[in-house]
């Protein structure tokens, strides 16, 4: 089974790369971009899991290891 968490700031956290982004954007004439958010997609292959298990795994990885609780949340894809 393919599944990935994908971890980005939570609102309100200052982006430092995002905003870089959007600014270079803006500079190549992008100017209608008004914001970017840059976060980490982590992508895992399960095996002997079923969709829950793997959802169960992945939640307790990516609050144990993958993102700071303190400014990131994470989201669950699995296929």
């Amino acid at each position: 089974m393919k599944s990935k968490v994908i971890v980005t700031f939570k609102p309100g956290v200052l982006d430092p790369q995002g905003r870089a982004i959007q600014q270079l954007l803006a500079q190549h004439g992008y100017s209608q971009i008004k914001d970017v958010r840059v976060g980490k997609l982590i992508e895992f292959e399960l095996d002997g899991v079923d969709s829950a298990q793997a959802r169960t795994l992945l939640a307790e990885v990516s609050e144990q290891v993958l993102a700071n609780p303190i400014i990131e949340t994470f989201r669950i894809e699995t296929e």
